[in-house]
């Protein structure tokens, strides 16, 4: 995936939810912080998680799976369906 890591959005995307991790971490240091307000920021994480998995996702098949040629790379798609296993 060293390709990948080239990708300005895809870091982009990563920053800004270390961003969010980091308001997370603060809030959490905060006595009177509202648990609502805390859940709602951890909410958006995840939003943000599963949009960085959908962006990663969209481009190793656009990349690995489908080829120039737009033929099917069979192995490639049992990689990634045994990868997709593991993580749903």
């Amino acid at each position: 995936m060293a390709h990948l890591q080239q990708d300005k959005k895809i870091l982009n995307r990563v920053k800004r939810l270390q961003g969010q991790l980091n308001a997370v971490e603060k809030s959490l240091t905060h006595p009177d912080q509202s648990c609502m307000d805390v859940l709602q920021q951890v909410a958006a994480i995840r939003g943000a998680v599963n949009g960085l998995m959908n962006q990663l996702i969209e481009q190793h098949l656009k990349e690995h799976v489908l080829k120039d040629t737009n033929q099917v790379n069979d192995e490639e798609i049992q990689k990634f369906l045994s990868l997709l296993q593991r993580y749903l």
